[in-house]
């Protein structure tokens, strides 16, 4: 399948549009990347989104295991046909277009389809390790896949004496954070598809139940909870943030306003006073007008 230039185009804007429709937060972020890096990230996120569908849409809900199995099956091996050039789709043309002119291992890609695949039959976690796990496969691929398309500056990889760092794990310690922060955010939601992903170790640590959390209870212990989840997604955008120094010049201004907004989300949750049964945690634009210049100044200092 062949595409010419405005076909390409035309795929961009359906990614484009796509992005501003389900991440409002995230596109605004891309929005101060240059031209060619913020197509490259829709196209990126569109992938992403794809991938999601497979078992979060509402015909997803309609499907067998088996079913839904084929069909992850199916998509990897599209993917894996993606990256060596054989393409199907529009969307599939940005996405070789993509990996093209910012070259990255299939790997992220394959790990996120594993984390759809734990969906399959996993509805509950243990402990943190194991909801780290998922984590980094839903989110922290995301890191990986777009950390080229961000790019290195120069000053830390010319010098003679550079170490040459590397900001893959401050890019996955980002993707964690932002999973949890959207775990904690959707926990009335996932609730109502049999999903529990905050740990049974803290749930029980806290004296709180997975009964109570099904009916949605809000008491002294589910507040206490739920303040031990927020500091835990803090202390991983914490540990991405040493990262973004790392990051070409016209990369870290929207990344630390992706970041900063996204942990406002927990803000918001906190401001609800943890009643995410009931509401949904966001970010309201006046904040989001407010962070833009803040993100821009902290991007020149840090």
């Amino acid at each position: 399948m062949k595409n010419s230039i405005s076909q390409l185009d035309q795929a961009y804007e359906i990614c484009r549009k796509e992005t501003q429709k389900w991440a409002k937060t995230f596109y605004l972020g891309t929005l101060l990347l240059p031209v060619e890096k913020r197509k490259a990230i829709w196209a990126i996120y569109v992938w992403c989104r794809r991938t999601d569908e497979i078992m979060d849409s509402l015909e997803a809900s309609t499907k067998s295991q088996d079913e839904l199995t084929e069909n992850l099956n199916a998509w990897e091996e599209n993917t894996r046909n993606v990256f060596k050039g054989n393409i199907k789709s529009e969307l599939d043309a940005v996405l070789l277009d993509t990996i093209e002119k910012y070259p990255q291992s299939i790997q992220p890609y394959l790990d996120m389809i594993d984390g759809q695949r734990m969906d399959l039959n996993k509805f509950r976690y243990k402990d943190f390790d194991e909801l780290k796990l998922y984590c980094y496969r839903v989110a922290g691929t995301v890191g990986l896949m777009t950390q080229n398309v961000m790019g290195i500056d120069s000053a830390y990889t010319s010098a003679p004496w550079s170490a040459k760092p590397d900001p893959s794990e401050a890019a996955i310690a980002l993707g964690i954070a932002n999973q949890l922060t959207n775990i904690l955010r959707d926990v009335g939601e996932d609730r109502q598809r049999g999903r529990i992903y905050l740990p049974q170790e803290d749930i029980e640590k806290f004296n709180y139940s997975e009964e109570k959390l099904l009916k949605g209870e809000i008491n002294k212990q589910w507040k206490a909870l739920m303040n031990f989840q927020l500091t835990r997604a803090r202390d991983w955008f914490q540990k991405s943030e040493d990262g973004i120094k790392w990051l070409s010049s016209d990369a870290r201004w929207p990344v630390w306003t992706s970041l900063r907004l996204y942990r406002g989300i927990l803000d918001s949750i906190e401001r609800l006073d943890y009643d995410v049964f009931n509401n949904r945690a966001f970010v309201k634009n006046s904040v989001k007008a407010f962070e833009i210049p803040i993100s821009f100044l902290i991007s020149r200092i840090k």
